[in-house]
């Protein structure tokens, strides 16, 4: 079993493509797109099929609305496609109404239409078969091309490729990018492989943190999740965010790793404050020192600096989850120094979405990672080791 490439489908001049991609971007409160990544890594999959004269459809869905919402409108998004294509972008009216057929009809080799919200109809996220039969009508071809929501099955991922056959469906570029280095980097990474994952709770990462232990040689825990594994071992950490149901679970990873010779690391200091605030006063401690009325809300300078020394040998890095709540501008140097200590590295570095790749961005890294995800979510349910819906349905026989 394998999923056909874009390269292998056998295009003629005129022929109608849909792709499904992610357009799910960040926007501020007049409607300007934030940050265009998931737009500009959808481009090479879209130019290839208008250089082989297709009449293309371009499909996604934005935020979650409940129907016909005018904020969550693509229309910005054709905006910055044909800033960047430098060719003009048809946008619906509707996702599978008149407006839409209508414009699809007059559409010319070498075209595109964009359809409004696919969200805005209900069908969508029920995975309801009959709205992906509407969609079917808007190309012979389908290509899935946006990993980030290849983990729900929705109808536009799931239900709209099971109507295609072998020669008439396949996956486009970052699609394939994103499979061959998060899925591929599991099964066969150069060694030391070091996995790296923060963020706040360990009930979203616990999957995760199972499936990758027995592929690593060195894990680092950082940001809130830190705090129910200091727990485990019996520190006092204050007001800081615990799991407590998840208490044994963070002890028997912990023992998991010893088992297996993983080199597990915690940090050993903590920025912390009485409330998560902007002009709250900070301390920094050693994890042994959190007062009982404070909250570690960021790794400290020591901890950046015992990381960077785990850093120094490996050769693979998968990064998932801050190492503390970057947004806020006095919590965010832990995670900002680690992200310019990982830049250095020669390793392969592989940034799994979400908040981690908005935090590289933050610190001016981008660049220097060998991989940035577009699917936070998709991103963590393969590190979890679970198959993905929207990926499945693409497999055909050898």
């Amino acid at each position: 079993m394998h999923i056909r490439s874009i390269k292998e489908l056998q295009f003629q001049p005129g022929e109608s493509v849909f792709i499904r991609c992610d357009f799910n971007v960040p926007m501020d409160e007049y409607g300007n797109i934030t940050d265009d990544r998931r737009i500009r890594a959808a481009l090479p999959t879209i130019r290839y099929c208008l250089d082989n004269d297709c009449r293309v459809v371009l499909a996604s869905h934005l935020g979650r609305p409940k129907g016909f919402d005018e904020r969550y409108s693509l229309k910005p998004v054709a905006k910055r496609l044909h800033k960047l294509l430098k060719q003009d972008v048809a946008i619906a009216e509707d996702v599978v109404g008149p407006d839409a057929k209508g414009k699809f009809a007059a559409l010319e080799p070498g075209e595109l239409l964009l359809l409004e919200n696919l969200r805005f109809e209900p069908g969508e996220t029920r995975d309801d078969p009959a709205f992906a039969k509407e969609l079917a009508h808007f190309g012979r071809f389908y290509i899935n091309d946006a990993f980030g929501v290849s983990h729900r099955a929705h109808a536009s991922v799931h239900a709209l490729p099971m109507l295609y056959d072998q020669d008439h469906k396949g996956a486009g570029f970052l699609l394939l990018k994103e499979i061959k280095y998060l899925h591929k980097l599991l099964e066969h990474p150069t060694r030391p492989f070091l996995a790296i994952i923060g963020g706040s709770k360990v009930s979203s990462k616990l999957g995760a943190l199972v499936n990758l232990l027995p592929k690593v040689d060195k894990m680092i825990i950082g940001g809130a999740m830190a705090f129910t594994f200091l727990k485990a071992l019996g520190e006092e950490v204050g007001k800081s965010l615990v799991e407590e149901e998840l208490i044994e679970d963070a002890r028997r990873i912990m023992e998991e790793a010893h088992r297996r010779g993983v080199k597990f690391y915690l940090p050993v200091d903590f920025v912390v404050a009485p409330e998560l605030r902007e002009d709250v006063p900070v301390k920094y401690v050693t994890y042994q020192e959190i007062p009982k009325e404070w909250m570690g809300l960021d790794i400290g300078l020591a901890s950046t600096r015992l990381f960077r020394e785990v850093l120094n040998d490996v050769q693979t890095i998968i990064w998932n989850g801050p190492m503390g709540v970057f947004e806020i501008d006095k919590f965010a140097r832990g995670s900002m120094k680690l992200a310019n200590y990982v830049a250095e590295s020669y390793a392969t570095k592989i940034i799994g979405g979400g908040d981690t790749a908005s935090l590289v961005s933050k610190a001016g890294v981008d660049d220097e990672m060998t991989f940035i995800s577009t699917g936070g979510g998709a991103s963590l349910e393969l590190l979890e080791g679970k198959e993905l819906p929207g990926i499945v349905v693409l497999m055909v026989e050898d």
